[in-house]
């Protein structure tokens, strides 16, 4: 049986959770409006629905909840592909022990499960905030940037990469391997970064199961398209 002791430290630990979960959240949004210098912290707690103390208790300050709020972002676009990732790391790992190079087909199969999951993703109100706080950090790099680029951004690219550079039957680590990844990515963060251009030129006013299918089928048609001319000449 639970002392009473040990169940008021377990319900505090609780709230404690709640509370750095609530700031959190709200910090990716409040400092992708404003920025670092425009998210004053009274902004920040109010945007959580927390007292003011919250941030130095559990953060230090808001240097701390800015970076933490960095981490916290990466962390929850991984969660959306995690398992993905881990399966075609898992593969990558097997070929790599075979000294195997994996086949334009697979490579085909394993990008276009990424594409499709990330462009639904990309129209998801969910991803506002995260566009927000991301392509601030784009324009001005700060520490923040460091951490999502090194714990999701770069991953994802370098895996992207591999997978193309078996499409393309080219090295990974080459520069044209690198710029295709590159217009690649791009070509599907448009409909994250020109959200209301895509829309207005597609005359959606929501992503509905009708949009996401013509989303997904799009997505597959991008990797499809990869290498189809050399294929043709070949």
């Amino acid at each position: 049986m639970m002392k009473d002791s040990d169940h008021t430290t377990q319900l505090r630990a609780e709230r404690g959770d709640v509370t750095r979960e609530k700031l959190l959240n709200s910090a990716i949004d409040v400092f992708g409006r404003y920025g670092f210098d425009g998210a004053t912290t009274r902004k920040l707690a109010d945007a959580a629905g927390v007292n003011l103390q919250a941030i130095p208790y559990y953060f230090g300050g808001k240097e701390g909840l800015f970076i933490a709020a960095a981490e916290h972002l990466a962390s929850i676009i991984g969660s959306h592909v995690g398992d993905l990732r881990g399966a075609i790391l898992t593969r990558f790992a097997e070929l790599d022990a075979q000294g195997a190079q994996m086949t334009a087909a697979e490579a085909r199969q394993y990008l276009t499960q990424i594409v499709q999951r990330m462009v639904v993703l990309f129209v998801s109100e969910e991803s506002e905030s995260w566009a927000r706080f991301i392509i601030r950090e784009q324009m001005e790099p700060t520490e923040a940037f460091r951490r999502i680029y090194g714990n999701i951004m770069r991953p994802m690219i370098e895996m992207a990469r591999r997978l193309i550079g078996a499409i393309l039957k080219d090295d990974p680590a080459s520069e044209h391997i690198r710029l295709r990844t590159l217009s690649f990515v791009g070509s599907v963060l448009v409909f994250r970064t020109a959200h209301a251009a895509v829309y207005a030129q597609l005359e959606w006013e929501t992503a509905g199961p009708r949009e996401l299918e013509i989303l997904q089928r799009h997505a597959a048609e991008l990797v499809a398209v990869l290498g189809a001319e050399k294929d043709r000449q070949s």
